[in-house]
């Protein structure tokens, strides 16, 4: 039950990330945007969805049901900096790579510190999400694939960004 109503609200969350997403690039491309990396964000569709899928199979393979409830709190933690990455970025952030010419870059929060806190975010979601239900498979395997599609990812956003 805890693995189905986390799933449901995996999935709630990731089309409304989708959904802030479209809504931010109709303003962006509106205010001159342009858009870089078109390549490879495919890979980061797939891997997603395929992570999911991933989640699902693994656990329903699974012979004991049961979570690790630290872990669990540790997401929703991660959740928090996720909301404050988004709120900081505001209009600007987005599943893909984005740039108005001439337009400062975003400097403050976690921003002061770290070139993409978005993407530290991500990669220890990756990791975290399986092991909340002790999916060892879907973490090892998907925290590699995503560190190969971050590594395209961040090169390309660092060429856009001139950072």
């Amino acid at each position: 039950m805890v693995f189905t109503l986390f799933i449901l609200f995996l999935i709630l969350l990731r089309i409304g990330e989708l959904i802030l997403s479209k809504r931010n690039e109709k303003w962006l491309l509106q205010n001159g945007a342009i858009e870089y990396g078109q390549k490879h964000y495919p890979l980061i569709v797939a891997l997603h969805v395929f992570f999911i899928v991933s989640l699902i199979v693994e656990y329903s393979m699974k012979r004991t049901v049961s979570y690790n409830f630290f872990l669990l709190v540790l997401y929703f933690l991660l959740l928090v900096f996720k909301a404050w990455i988004i709120l900081l970025l505001g209009k600007f952030w987005n599943t893909k790579i984005y740039r108005i010419p001439n337009y400062p870059l975003i400097k403050k929060g976690l921003y002061r510190y770290f070139k993409h806190p978005n993407y530290m975010i991500v990669i220890i979601e990756i990791a975290v999400i399986p092991l909340i239900f002790h999916l060892y498979f879907t973490a090892i395997i998907f925290s590699v694939f995503n560190a190969i599609v971050l590594t395209v990812r961040i090169k390309a956003e660092n060429r856009v960004l001139n950072v």
